[in-house]
């Protein structure tokens, strides 16, 4: 693996971690300390995810546009100055302000990570978005564990928490990320623009939207983890800190989980394959909850779950750079990114609204229904997508 790719895992793990202890606990802190509905907590978080949406759509145009050093460290700017000020700020209004403004910066750093590993490595296949992918979870199951445990004690050493790790991850960018828009073609961008959208374009294009149909869906189902069945766990009985480590298994099984993921794609060789094979975990997973009570079953749930989505994250992006024109990783990294953020703005309003009007296990029982889509979008995608699809 390329040096720079690891400089890219570093510096992922860092900015995943800081905002882990936050993310997790949103739904608990607006619910149970701030006193408000699961509704109205979807609410902040879908204009928290909505930021994030133009975050990516901005991050992956400039980093076509400007490379990725400039792009990252303008996101890194202000996903700081954002946790700097909820340090000293962090009642309702301006916890939801700085929560939205965060999403935005990160919104901004996630697509040309992703498109950075891309161009370090382009004969890398799956493995520079595996290897990215790898790092987020490595910083969720550090963020989650210990952000539980100091949650515990006060919410407020959490925000400093997360700032600390914020200016890790800015001053990583600042003297380290540079080099790295070297082996970007800084005039791609501009040529592909100035010779029009080619009839390959156009159906790459196309094939990108029918890949973002079901992941847009996959994110639907998982963020309710992150959201209504965290408030659940708490209504059920089941501590702060117990629900955080819960996000600890997912981290730590995701990377000693790379060997199977190393054995399973020997065989399912496809990213198309290895999407609906996760898919297919992901039902299986949402099948189990219906009967889910104790910290025990979350946890094998959450196992379940993991095992799903270590094939199915790092295969949405491959496919996404395999169908980008020269010149567009960026956009098209850009776009499948708005995606999955667009699932986990959407994912908990939607959940919030039948939790606090349903038994959840009607939530769950829609859930595994709408998980049947990705199998469709996954199918329309083989016959419509240009060949040879490149890192496929």
């Amino acid at each position: 693996m390329p040096k720079r790719v690891w400089l890219l895992i570093i510096g992922m793990a860092i900015n995943v971690t800081g905002a882990s202890f936050i993310w997790p606990l949103n739904t608990i802190y607006m619910h149970h300390e701030l006193g408000k509905s699961l509704a109205f907590a979807g609410m902040i978080l879908l204009f928290n995810q909505g930021a994030a949406i133009i975050g990516n759509l901005v991050g992956g145009t400039l980093f076509d546009r400007i490379g990725g050093y400039r792009t990252v460290l303008t996101g890194g700017v202000i996903t700081l100055l954002s946790a700097l000020t909820l340090t000293q700020f962090h009642t309702l209004l301006p916890y939801s302000i700085l929560l939205v403004t965060m999403g935005l910066g990160s919104g901004i750093i996630f697509p040309a990570m992703y498109a950075m590993a891309a161009s370090i490595w382009p004969d890398g296949g799956r493995r520079p978005f595996n290897a990215i992918y790898v790092a987020q979870n490595l910083g969720v199951a550090l963020g989650a564990s210990i952000g539980g445990f100091i949650a515990f004690y006060s919410f407020s050493y959490i925000f400093i928490a997360n700032a600390i790790l914020f200016s890790s991850f800015f001053l990583l960018v600042l003297v380290k990320f540079k080099p790295m828009d070297q082996r970007q073609d800084s005039k791609a961008y501009s040529t592909v623009l100035s010779q029009g959208v080619a009839i390959k374009d156009k159906r790459a294009f196309s094939s990108l939207m029918i890949l973002s149909v079901g992941f847009f869906i996959c994110w639907i189902a998982y963020v309710q983890w992150q959201t209504t069945i965290a408030a659940y766990t708490q209504d059920l009985g089941i501590t702060i800190d117990k629900y955080s480590l819960i996000w600890t298994i997912n981290g730590v099984l995701i990377i000693l989980g790379q060997p199977l993921v190393k054995f399973v794609t020997k065989y399912v060789t496809s990213p198309k394959s290895q999407i609906l094979l996760g898919n297919t975990i992901f039902i299986c997973s949402f099948i189990y909850l219906l009967q889910a009570e104790t910290f025990a079953d979350f946890a094998l749930g959450m196992v379940i779950l993991t095992l799903g989505e270590i094939f199915v994250w790092p295969a949405v992006p491959t496919i996404a750079a395999g169908l980008a024109p020269k010149g567009r990783t960026g956009f098209y990294q850009g776009i499948i990114n708005s995606v999955g953020t667009g699932g986990r703005m959407l994912g908990p309003t939607f959940g919030g609204l039948m939790a606090d009007n349903l038994p959840i296990q009607v939530l769950f029982m829609t859930l595994i229904f709408l998980l049947l889509i990705p199998y469709v979008s996954t199918w329309l995608l083989t016959r419509v997508e240009p060949e040879p699809q490149k890192g496929a």
